[in-house]
């Protein structure tokens, strides 16, 4: 099984579990062992569901201010667990090619691979919300058609993303490319480096 298939089936069992309460405080059942690569995207797409349904409740224009204020932490933190096991996923990779003897015209790809695994997780929720919109009973044909041509596009990016991914990591394998992992330092949460943490005048 190519990785994508691993990580779009785990994605999509991910999704169809949350929507079995479709609330954001349901506890997460990870049923993968821990520590695990599946566990690992498992939960990352856990956090995803999680966050795209703070991001809908928060744009509710009649929401409580002290309410929103708390879901935007949450959100915060929810970015900040995102990008830390975006990071533990790529570690994962480069310890699993960590022996591939690099040639010597390797070259570094834009992006990590589980940055881009990033962006499938999401894609696979834009799918799932793309698809709900169109087989809404309640909408006009001019949205469901809307809809339709919209889900028709994310699945092909589904698939052209998915063969990306997996041509990356079979060029890490064959030395033909090879990675870094940059840590996002992410300078807004650290109380060392945002003026209104530690007080700038």
């Amino acid at each position: 099984m190519k990785f994508t298939e691993l990580s779009n089936s785990i994605f999509n069992q991910v999704i169809a579990d949350y929507h079995k309460n479709d609330h954001v405080d349901t506890p997460i059942q990870n049923p993968y062992p821990l520590r695990s690569i599946e566990y690992y995207l498992y939960l990352k797409n856990w956090i995803d569901t999680v966050q795209w349904h703070l991001e809908d409740i928060i744009r509710d224009p009649n929401i409580d201010p002290v309410e929103a204020l708390k879901i935007k932490r949450r959100i915060d933190k929810s970015n900040q667990d995102r990008t830390d096991l975006v990071e533990l996923i790529d570690s994962y990779f480069l310890d699993k090619y960590k022996d591939v003897e690099i040639l010597p015209d390797a070259s570094i790809n834009t992006e990590s691979p589980a940055w881009a695994i990033d962006r499938l997780s999401i894609l696979a929720l834009k799918i799932f919300h793309m698809r709900e919109q169109v087989e809404r009973i309640d909408s006009t044909p001019e949205h469901h058609e809307s809809c339709q041509q919209k889900l028709n596009v994310l699945l092909e990016q589904q698939k052209d993303l998915s063969s990306a991914i997996d041509q990356l990591l079979a060029d890490i394998e064959a030395g033909r490319k090879y990675m870094k992992v940059y840590k996002q330092m992410k300078m807004y949460n650290d109380p060392s480096l945002n003026p209104v943490l530690y007080g700038k005048k």
